[in-house]
């Protein structure tokens, strides 16, 4: 079985489901938001819900997608930063209990949390506070934590910090990773444009994009977006929301359906689900088409509960039908 250790942001998910849209305008959130929040404000707003009821989850996109392939039977590991309290806590025990293989450095403030609301008609709004996730540096990899793995999994939330991430995509392929990057949001791709382009162009093997990302990578629409990825990437992605997606891997290209029939309810963790059935595909040395198949039938079933993971009873259904 090939390996893979994933980098990102370590977050504990506190979903908490709103009974109307009022409560945003209270707390000044704007609906459908992501805010960066501070301490103070983020415990302001869990005392605002100290009486409704939540859940939680370890979170942040690549905790999200190495979920997925550790469910589905992958070897997957995880580095990131938490604090010394009971959501680092919470945050190991979950990772654990879900088959990843924690590689977690303590940070000197509260682990992160994602605040996350969901309105009546499923629409989310974040606020985030980073906590110990951003005190992972350049200065705690090694070359010897990338032995051994055959595939490096990275957001682009991370892209706050380019010596991080320039460092470990550089470790990793010293190590002869594949890197996978998931560009992540198109604010991001935005404001990091010149940095990012140079991740693609010397180090990405597979890349992960929505339309909107991609627009803001290049200029281009989907299939152009596409084209253009797959001149430096050896497998691109470009997500097309309900149309499906768009997969290509050297001359072949692939357009991927997304899955009939079913009822959206929050679409938070499609992407990073679509993420881990395509890595999950190739890490077992399926086709495109079927890379890309497993990635959309994930997205089809997280879109379809609250929160961006599925329960132990969800992901059984999955791998009975595969």
């Amino acid at each position: 079985m090939k390996k893979i250790l994933g980098l990102g942001n370590a977050l504990v998910d506190i979903v908490i489901q709103l009974e109307n849209d009022r409560q945003l305008d209270e707390l000044k959130l704007p609906k459908g938001s992501m805010q960066l929040v501070n301490l103070e404000r983020a415990q302001r707003i869990l005392e605002y819900f100290k009486t409704s009821p939540y859940t939680l989850a370890s979170g942040g996109s690549v905790a999200n997608t190495l979920n997925g392939i550790a469910n589905l039977g992958g070897n997957a590991s995880f580095v990131g930063c938490v604090g010394a309290d009971k959501y680092g806590e919470f945050f190991k025990t979950d990772m654990l209990e879900n088959g990843i293989k924690p590689n977690l450095f303590t940070g000197t403030v509260g682990t992160g949390t994602a605040i996350t609301l969901m309105s009546p008609d499923s629409e989310r709004t974040f606020a985030t506070y980073l906590g110990s996730a951003i005190e992972l540096s350049a200065n705690h990899l090694s070359l010897e934590l990338f032995e051994g793995y055959d595939y490096f999994h990275i957001e682009g939330y991370l892209v706050q910090n380019y010596d991080l991430i320039r460092t470990a995509i550089q470790f990793a392929k010293q190590m002869g990773c594949r890197v996978s990057l998931d560009l992540a949001s198109y604010n991001v791709v935005e404001e990091n444009l010149p940095f990012l382009t140079e991740m693609v162009e010397n180090y990405v093997d597979i890349l992960f994009a929505n339309e909107e990302e991609a627009h803001a990578f290049c200029g281009k629409p989907a299939e152009e977006a596409l084209a253009y990825f797959a001149k430096y990437a050896e497998y691109a992605v470009v997500k097309i929301g309900k149309k499906g997606s768009l997969v290509q891997h050297k001359d072949q290209v692939e357009r991927i359906n997304a899955p009939n029939d079913i009822k959206v309810i929050d679409t938070n963790g499609a992407g990073d689900a679509y993420a881990a059935g395509f890595l999950f595909g190739l890490m077992t040395n399926m086709d495109l088409t079927s890379c890309g198949n497993l990635g959309a039938k994930l997205a089809g079933e997280v879109v379809q509960v609250i929160g961006p993971k599925l329960s132990k009873n969800e992901w059984q259904k999955i791998l009975n039908s595969l």
